[in-house]
């Protein structure tokens, strides 16, 4: 079953924490990458340029509204995700668990919704 874990962090935490922090945290997670690669989980992740370069789009009345920055307002934005196929949710959330940003952020985890006749990863 194929499980979306998306990251949400603050971005001011890696601010704070400096440079040597976000490396040791890209770090991490990219050992994370490997390992699931390894077992055959792996399907894809991408870490998300800060939240401010975001565009948010809407159609109401027909009408597109297009603004800058993201919509919600909120202190934990969405940084990344990683795609993974694993046995069960409670895999899912072990992985989830193992995530570097976890200390300071949350994991969501989702199951993907397989829609017949659409193109698989």
């Amino acid at each position: 079953m194929r499980y979306m874990l998306l990251c949400y962090h603050e971005e001011q935490f890696w601010e704070r924490a400096g440079a040597a922090a976000l490396a040791a945290g890209r770090n991490e997670a990219a050992q994370l990458v490997h390992d699931l690669d390894a077992k055959g989980q792996w399907l894809r992740s991408a870490p998300l340029h800060p939240a401010a370069t975001a565009t948010s789009v809407r159609v109401r009345d027909g009408r597109r509204i297009v603004t800058d920055g993201p919509f919600a307002e909120t202190r934990e934005v969405l940084g990344g995700f990683h795609l993974i196929d694993v046995k069960s949710r409670e895999e899912a959330i072990e992985i989830a668990a193992r995530h570097a940003r976890i200390s300071h952020g949350t994991v969501e985890v989702r199951p993907v919704l397989e829609i017949e006749g659409v193109p698989k990863t």
